[in-house]
């Protein structure tokens, strides 16, 4: 279902004279107009009226397990675009925006640790190459127990205003290169599907406030 808007009508040209006739045309167009006008702000206003507005988003994910060296930045990359609509990743971790706006960015990272012993992570923010104050996160990594590698879940969220052009990335580092961003192969016993090592979304939330 699409939702038609009205538009401004075209007005009857004035009479140089009264005309009653010309006055119930006039009236009749702008009792059209109005009343498509209720029409389109009672569908977006009623229930499920948010189906019909149409706001920038993205989601981002990779199938490909990220490595780094101990103690140092890396850049979470990204090499599938799920869903778009004025958001974008440029050069494999970039999510841009073309709308500025106050945006919601998401992410879920799976971290595996192949040491004996507990490791850290770290993932923070960065808007156009800058990291962002009070954006870091750490996670312990479990190490490896009864010969099964250690995993944990990173996940949160970070509210960012954004100008038309601007980016965001999530940088990362770890205490010892056994700590990895892994993905995984479709399981079995029982069937599990494939296991993404990193996940993000960007949502437009709100135009910035004046």
């Amino acid at each position: 279902m699409s939702l038609k808007f009205a538009k401004a009508p075209r007005l009857p040209a004035p009479s140089p004279v009264y005309s009653p006739d010309m006055l119930d045309q006039f009236q009749n167009v702008l009792r059209l107009y109005f009343n498509e006008i209720d029409s389109s702000f009672s569908s977006v206003l009623g229930p499920q009226g948010s189906r019909f507005l149409n706001t920038p988003y993205g989601a981002f994910s990779d199938s490909t397990s990220q490595t780094v060296a101990a103690n140092t930045a890396q850049a979470v990359t990204f090499n599938t675009s799920d869903y778009v609509n004025g958001v974008s990743v440029v050069t494999n971790s970039k999510i841009t925006v073309t709308v500025p706006g106050i945006y919601n960015l998401q992410f879920s990272a799976q971290f595996q640790n192949t040491d004996a012993a507990l490791q850290d992570a770290s993932v923070w923010l960065r808007k156009n190459g800058a990291d962002v104050a009070g954006s870091l996160g750490r996670v312990s990594v479990p190490g490896v127990h009864s010969a099964v590698n250690g995993n944990t879940i990173a996940s949160w969220n970070y509210f960012v205003q954004l100008a038309g052009n601007d980016y965001v990335e999530l940088w990362w580092s770890n205490t010892n290169t056994a700590v990895t961003i892994q993905t995984y192969a479709a399981g079995t016993s029982p069937t599990r599907p494939t296991t993404a090592s990193v996940i993000a979304t960007l949502n437009f939330v709100s135009s910035i406030p004046e």
